[in-house]
């Protein structure tokens, strides 16, 4: 059975307890190595590969991660849909913690990290106006509905460069843009899963409001680690439920969001380049 699914854990959830007739894959890219070795598996009768997004021991940086190996590595799994879980902070009074926001928009703050495959001779340019696999997106929902999760579907996530938090003008000014939270790596995943059209949502789990709140001061490391838990046990829960809700088939327009993308003429395109992005453009560029 062909791994279909892809599952990228964040900070806090860095394994997937149902997970069986488990197996390691560690692959190489063109792009360098991913965070980790894949556990590919079997999740509810689905064929999944899971990556824990900050390595093992949670020793990776979010502007250190190397997205384009990731969602790479994905690719030659033969994964066609992703769902990503992440820690985030909560820009809104009624967003939480323990919240789990699937955001439909991303607002990026970050500076100079690379977040396309293309270049070096290949120019492409894809639709990106709604970032998040809506179908994708829906699954999680019902699935975490149906899981009795505080769910909030809709909303833009701030991506910051980090490792700091935000400062409290940067934190007010978010909140002024109408922001609904923030965190730190889903932006370059959700441009790349779309170059390599993949379907992409994220699971954004609260762990605690963002710097702007009152209280924010009064929050302790013991307080954040314990959302963070109690995030990650509905995460894998929501995330077994979704997985158990994919169709065996895409009706998405992520499936082809490379069909009218490619601009450089075909033999213009280097060879190097056709080797390396082969299991990405193969089926436009021969």
């Amino acid at each position: 059975m062909a791994v279909q699914i892809g599952i990228i854990g964040g900070s806090g959830l860095y394994d997937m307890a149902e997970l069986v007739d488990r197996d390691e894959v560690a692959l190489s890219t063109p792009f360098g190595d991913p965070s980790g070795p894949y556990v590919t598996g079997l999740l509810r009768g689905k064929r999944v590969a899971f990556l824990s997004r900050h390595g093992a021991g949670h020793r990776v940086l979010p502007s250190e991660l190397n997205f384009r190996a990731n969602i790479y590595g994905f690719k030659l799994l033969g994964v066609e849909r992703i769902f990503s879980a992440s820690a985030v902070g909560s820009l809104k009074d009624e967003l939480s913690p323990q919240t789990l926001v699937i955001p439909d928009q991303f607002f990026d703050r970050t500076r100079g990290r690379i977040s396309t495959f293309f270049g070096h001779g290949l120019a492409a340019h894809v639709s990106f106006a709604h970032p998040v696999c809506d179908a994708l997106a829906k699954i999680s929902y019902d699935a975490a509905s149906a899981c009795g999760a505080r769910v909030s579907r809709g909303g833009t996530y701030v991506c910051m460069e980090g490792p700091q938090f935000s400062t409290l003008a940067e934190s007010r000014l978010y909140r002024a843009w109408g922001m609904d939270v923030i965190g730190m790596t889903n932006l370059q995943e959700a441009k790349l899963a779309r170059e390599a059209e993949i379907c992409y949502t994220t699971l954004a789990l609260v762990t605690d409001y963002d710097c702007w709140h009152p209280d924010h001061d009064s929050v302790t490391v013991d307080m954040i680690v314990a959302n963070l838990m109690q995030n990650a046990a509905m995460a894998q829960k929501v995330i077994a439920e979704a997985v158990a809700r994919v169709p065996d088939t895409r009706g998405c327009e992520c499936s082809h969001a490379l069909e009218h993308a490619i601009i450089t003429r075909r033999d213009a395109i280097p060879d190097l380049v056709k080797q390396e992005l082969a299991p990405i453009i193969g089926k436009y560029v021969k």
